[in-house]
């Protein structure tokens, strides 16, 4: 079965600048093979992002040519059960991360997904979570 590579937030705005130039490359490689996606909460994040622009209708249309390129994946009930035992996990251990961070990670994890985040320190604190960052890995 072929790899699924779930996006972060941070890496889809270093898509869409062009850098770091490794993290395009990366995309490119891999976007033939139709195993790229990105989670309706990232996507949710990036059009608040656009919201906030100077010059939202360009931000938007930035987005728009993304998502026309990958899929963006729905939550189910399975993700919400992992993201509930990944917060009580961590918060039990005193190691809170973001919200939208636990529901990317629990979107990762229960379709055994590899999340692809610049965010590593927030991320593998997820047990049993498969983390990539292409801004540091060769191709």
């Amino acid at each position: 079965m072929q790899t699924q590579y779930l996006l972060d937030t941070n890496i889809c705005i270093y898509i869409t600048k062009h850098q770091p130039v490794i993290v395009r490359q990366h995309f490119e490689k891999h976007l033939p093979n139709r195993n790229i996606l990105i989670s309706v909460v990232t996507l949710g994040e990036l059009r608040f992002g656009a919201e906030k622009s100077q010059n939202k209708e360009k931000a938007l249309q930035v987005i728009d040519e993304l998502t026309s390129m990958i899929q963006v994946v729905e939550l189910d009930e399975k993700v919400a059960d992992h993201y509930a035992h990944i917060r009580k996990d961590l918060s039990s251990k005193g190691q809170i991360i973001g919200n939208n961070d636990l529901w990317l990670a629990a979107h990762a994890r229960v379709n055994n997904w590899v999340m692809v985040t610049n965010n590593e320190k927030e991320f593998l604190r997820v047990a049993g979570l498969k983390v990539e960052n292409w801004v540091t890995k060769t191709i």
